[in-house]
């Protein structure tokens, strides 16, 4: 109908969040808006990640690519990507790392001296810049109680008389260019399910059917009152929609006894950082970066209209 609006206004309620974790619910929206929001998360937030390595010494037993690719992978801290500068778009620079816009530079000199083998680990990389460096996973409650073995992620191990110096430059980018630049380990949504019992048909089962019914739920979503005898809904959320419940009732002749739909229009999220940012940070971001591109496409519409209004001249003011 011409005239209608589609707009709606999502609705975002935290549940759980933690520096690496966050868990909430998006709700008022439909499956399109969850999908491109997870969608950017993984693949469209910048990061900064180690992008160039030239290796001056290397006499371990790893290879030079090799080495290369583990640093790569390293998560780095990544408050300042949004603000930096793509390498590729930097006209302050040639590429070369000395730049404070779009890149930082590392530095990694390490040699073994002595018969103990010495790990190598994103400890020993030395950063251009203090707030872009590798991500520290120790914390208070990591167990470790020597501070040695709190050493970062190991990249090489060294024998004595072996060797490692190298500079590396790390820039800005994406995950859909490269799996070292997501800032998520992972991203999950599923819709929120609704169970509805029927008590009356319930009424009608012995304990020994109603345990049965439990107990064919492969997760823990439903459970026995010991007082009341009933069945009761304790977990909904634990529900996989594996269906098993339902083809229980069914195979017991009682179907509708128990019914489960999808609530369309509400999802639950779960999200673990890298480590690179902050998972209440990577959410806001993935936001701001879907309103970017939300952005463009209104202004591509604008854009086209044009051109059906005024034609050739459109285009041809627009250097077409």
């Amino acid at each position: 109908m011409d005239g209608a609006s589609y707009q709606r206004f999502p609705k975002v309620k935290i549940r759980e969040l933690k520096d690496d974790y966050a868990k909430f619910e998006l709700r008022e929206t439909d499956a399109s808006m969850a999908n491109a929001l997870r969608r950017v998360m993984i693949a469209e937030v910048p990061t900064i990640a180690i992008d160039l390595v030239e290796i001056e010494v290397n006499s371990s037993v790893l290879n030079d690519e090799f080495i290369a690719h583990r640093l790569g992978l390293i998560p780095l801290t990544s408050e300042r990507a949004m603000s930096m500068r793509f390498s590729r778009d930097c006209d302050a620079c040639d590429g070369d790392g000395q730049c404070e816009f779009c890149s930082v530079e590392f530095h990694l000199r390490a040699k073994c001296i002595n018969d103990q083998t010495l790990d190598v680990t994103s400890k020993d990389l030395y950063s251009s810049d203090h707030t872009v460096v590798p991500v520290d996973f120790s914390d208070a409650t990591s167990g470790f109680e020597n501070p040695e073995d709190q050493r970062g992620i190991t990249i090489v191990k060294l024998r004595k008389g072996q060797e490692l110096r190298l500079r590396a430059i790390a820039r800005k980018g994406i995950g859909k260019d490269h799996a070292k630049w997501s800032p998520a380990a992972t991203v999950t949504f599923m819709y929120e399910p609704e169970i509805h019992i029927n008590e009356e048909m319930m009424e009608t089962l012995s304990l020994e059917e109603k345990t049965s019914v439990v107990e064919s739920s492969p997760t823990k979503v439903f459970a026995l009152n010991p007082h009341t005898q009933q069945v009761e809904v304790v977990d909904p959320e634990a529900y996989t929609y594996d269906d098993e419940v339902l083809k229980k009732v069914e195979a017991m002749g009682k179907p509708g006894l128990i019914e489960i739909y999808a609530k369309e229009d509400s999802f639950i999220f779960t999200v673990e950082s890298t480590g690179a940012i902050k998972a209440s940070q990577l959410v806001i971001n993935a936001i701001d970066v879907l309103k970017q591109k939300l952005d463009a496409v209104r202004l591509l519409e604008d854009t086209v209209e044009a051109d059906d209004q005024f034609g050739e001249l459109g285009a041809h003011m627009r250097g077409g």
